[in-house]
């Protein structure tokens, strides 16, 4: 390729640190469907005859349909995606495939062919959220009602339903949906015709590629155009965030299945044993998908790192932008199916969930809320006749609303007959009818709302 300069070949360490298409084979699609746009362009330009053109696009939907049938053959000799694309198209048509890099470097067409890559990596990271989003919401419409302890601390703390906990889920998802779409308004911008870093003599047509491939427009500055790859940091820095939403739900998973918390049982599918204990039933999906987040995390850093000193334009040090991506995609993809998986096919033990309500005196906070609405006494003084009802509760080894009104009144006598309306933990929640509260009423319209989003009711 460039063995015009150099009177010897590389050594062999330098061939095998320079290649990159054991990683970058990945992009052949979108080498190809660059590459034919970029030739009509050129034709119609007049750039190169109709006939090259012509010739060019039969050999590139021939190197297609071999790259499909029998993956991409691994030359260390020619380094990348780019030149494997255009030697096999030399072998199909002859010296005419040297057109084809006319007004194009490879420092524009990988950039291109990256963020057409990095466009279809978002989209498909906003699928598999969609549709984690869509099993939650089913799983919450069927526990609209159903009780359970809401934590602080790991701490028994308010009752809260099922069906508002799954759904504080979606609401972490949709966050991370609008990140990828952000991410995705802002790259999609075409380096196509940058060239090396200066752009190009030739009298291209920069719209009309970007326009062909789907993209808003063309990039405004050739130099920063091969030198970005913010694109790539911010699929990670929105990979990052959803991993880290997947990780607290797989965490929550792991110590509800727990024998401690007997909240859920994971199903079979998504479930191992033991090699020894045969009685063993391991939540590792959803272990796994809490460790890939550290995996994704890593990704993000690598990348920072490597891009964090270069100067412009295009250092080899860009060769490494891939794998990062690559590798954070992939595990993404797996933990959103899993994660989907497992939230589908979990089976809730709500009796259990609702007795660990009853306990430790979650109902507190009603009770000092009742004697701010009720008795028009200061919360801080509330709380502290709160305190001291839970402590004749455990005293007398009864839950707080199953003290006698006699009872109460003898911690502070304003306390009536009506508290026992908010008391108990179903009471609780029912009286939780703030925006955003966890009364079933609230719960519902809210999964009511994320059906129509999501397009589950079409």
């Amino acid at each position: 390729m460039w063995g015009g300069r150099f009177a010897e070949g590389p050594a062999a360490v330098m061939r095998e640190i320079n290649a990159s298409i054991g990683f970058d084979k990945r992009l052949w699609r979108q080498d190809i469907a660059a590459s034919r746009i970029h030739v009509a362009m050129l034709a119609a330009n007049s750039i190169v005859s109709q006939a090259d053109a012509d010739a060019i696009e039969e050999g590139l939907d021939r190197i297609e349909d071999e790259y499909q049938l029998h993956g991409v053959p691994e030359d260390e000799g020619l380094e990348d995606i780019h030149m494997h694309v255009e030697h096999r198209l030399a072998e199909l048509i002859g010296p005419a495939a040297g057109r084809l890099h006319t007004a194009r470097s490879r420092n524009d067409q990988v950039a291109t062919d990256f963020r057409l890559w990095v466009r279809d990596a978002m989209d498909a990271a906003d699928a598999g959220l969609a549709a984690l989003q869509r099993a939650l919401v089913t799983r919450a419409a069927e526990h609209v009602s159903a009780v359970m302890p809401g934590f602080t601390h790991l701490q028994s703390a308010q009752p809260v339903t099922l069906g508002h906990h799954l759904m504080a889920y979606y609401e972490m998802l949709r966050r991370d949906r609008s990140r990828f779409a952000d991410a995705r308004v802002r790259m999609n911008e075409c380096p196509l015709g940058s060239a090396a870093l200066a752009g190009t003599g030739f009298p291209i047509d920069r719209e009309a590629t970007a326009l062909a491939l789907d993209f808003d427009r063309p990039t405004a500055n050739s130099l920063d155009a091969v030198s970005d790859r913010d694109f790539a940091l911010d699929y990670l820095q929105a990979a990052a965030q959803a991993s880290l939403h997947l990780s607290r739900l797989a965490e929550e998973f792991v110590l509800w299945a727990s024998q401690m918390f007997g909240f859920v049982a994971l199903s079979d599918s998504f479930s191992t044993g033991s090699s020894i204990m045969p009685q063993k039933r391991n939540p590792d999906a959803a272990e796994l998908v809490r460790g890939h987040a550290g995996r994704i995390l890593g990704a993000l850093t690598s990348l920072s790192v490597t891009m964090k000193g270069l100067p412009l334009a295009y250092s080899k040090d860009m060769q490494d932008d891939k794998e990062p991506v690559f590798e954070a995609h992939d595990l993404l993809t797996l933990s959103l199916a899993a994660m989907t998986g497992m939230v589908e096919s979990v089976t809730f033990d709500t009796g259990r969930m609702r007795a660990a309500a009853e306990a430790g005196h979650a109902t507190a906070t009603d009770l000092a809320d009742w004697l701010v609405r009720e008795a028009n006494v200061p919360f801080r003084e509330a709380h502290h006749i709160t305190g001291r009802a839970v402590r004749l509760a455990d005293g007398a080894g009864k839950k707080l609303w199953e003290l006698g009104l006699d009872e109460l009144r003898s911690v502070d006598e304003r306390i009536e007959a009506s508290v026992f309306n908010v008391l108990s933990p179903d009471a609780s929640v029912k009286s939780r009818t703030s925006f955003g509260g966890t009364a079933p009423a609230c719960v519902k319209k809210r999964i009511e709302a994320a059906r129509k989003v999501l397009g589950m009711d079409e």
